[in-house]
């Protein structure tokens, strides 16, 4: 769906990313013709002054005295009210917005391999596969349900590319379990590696167990009653958590749902997403005392995320201090409408068009 920009001219990036050339838990302007224009009600019509007969009248009172003139009347200021008054509608339709995690985006070196791992040893079904020679490359959906109605993972394998760095700041994804036991013995038992037996989580009493698929992804194991979204988490580590919650509460309409300091392990998280963490896909920001700054590789990709206006949308990142990478609109030769985005930690996301990616869900 959403584009994945290459970290080298022999990378190529996702269909679905763009379709154009487009221990502690450290681990080591939208354009003018789609802006909605300010337009006068027609009940009001009748009682339009001229901009000229306005000033000239004013500007007459004022010579007599009848009128004073202020810093909050002046144009200066009533044009800086306007903005700020623009900025809290965009930011409070943020808040409304029909907002979904869709799919995460990363790379990987043998897609069958990785397509068995995910289908036999975590349960996963394929979705869709989808080859494009011209671009030379392949995408794989994978996940627990379909993709208009779930978190899904879309692989990309390049072709000729075995390998990828997938660096110091991507954490892991998470997936719910009913017997955490049961599934790291058949994890084992199919020659998975398990990095983290079954146990209680450090600070914490939530089972868990660690595994790393054949990239060396990690996936953390959570042991849990059954949810309708079994693919629960991505988490990513951040530099400055208050900024990264800020962000991701104002600019992508999430909710801060926990946070959990691990003053022992010198470690704080902070859970975020769009509903409660046992129905829906959330993202687990990381904080790990005293380190700023990670290593991203050339692996992991990014998260595509529902909305209903992505002009709307790219309006409000900006304005939150985000840095738009790709300005909304649609893709060429197809009519799905995107934005993309890096947050101040520079992890990308990429909006959609909630009904074009339906439709070209069909």
């Amino acid at each position: 769906m959403v584009r994945i920009i290459p970290m080298a001219s022999s990378i190529r990036p996702s269909l679905s990313s763009f379709r154009f050339s487009a221990t502690s838990r450290l681990g080591l302007s939208p354009s003018p013709s789609h802006l909605p224009s300010r337009r006068l009600s027609f009940s009001h019509l009748g009682s339009v002054v001229s901009q000229s007969q306005l000033f000239g009248m004013r500007a007459s009172r004022v010579l007599r005295g009848e009128i004073s003139v202020t810093a909050a009347s002046t144009p200066g200021n009533m044009a800086q009210a306007s903005t700020t008054a623009t900025q809290e509608n965009i930011l409070d339709w943020v808040k409304q917005d029909k907002r979904r995690l869709l799919h995460v985006v990363y790379r990987v070196g043998d897609l069958d391999r990785t397509i068995k791992f995910y289908t036999e040893c975590l349960g996963m079904k394929l979705l869709r596969k989808r080859d494009i020679p011209e671009e030379k490359y392949t995408n794989a959906f994978l996940g627990y349900g379909p993709e208009d109605s779930h978190f899904v993972i879309e692989l990309t394998y390049n072709y000729g590319v075995d390998k990828y760095d997938i660096g110091t700041g991507f954490g892991h994804f998470g997936i719910a379990v009913d017997d955490i036991a049961k599934t790291v013995e058949l994890i084992k038992a199919k020659g998975g590696k398990v990095t983290r037996e079954p146990g209680p989580v450090k600070g914490g009493s939530t089972v868990i167990a660690f595994i790393e698929d054949p990239d060396g992804y990690k996936f953390e194991l959570l042991e849990r009653g059954p949810t309708p979204e079994p693919l629960c988490q991505v988490m990513l580590r951040v530099g400055d958590l208050d900024r990264s919650i800020s962000f991701y509460e104002k600019a992508y309409g999430m909710e801060l749902l926990r946070t959990r300091d691990n003053p022992e392990y010198k470690y704080t998280i902070a859970m975020m997403g769009y509903g409660p963490e046992d129905k829906n896909a959330v993202l687990e920001l990381t904080y790990n005392y005293g380190v700023t700054e990670y290593d991203k590789g050339n692996a992991y990709a990014q998260i595509a995320i529902g909305t209903d206006d992505v002009y709307k949308t790219a309006e409000a990142i900006k304005l939150c201090g985000g840095k738009v990478t790709r300005e909304p609109g649609p893709l060429p030769g197809i009519s799905t409408k995107i934005t993309a985005c890096l947050d101040p930690d520079g992890w990308k996301t990429v909006f959609v068009d909630n009904i074009d990616f339906l439709k070209e869900l069909e």
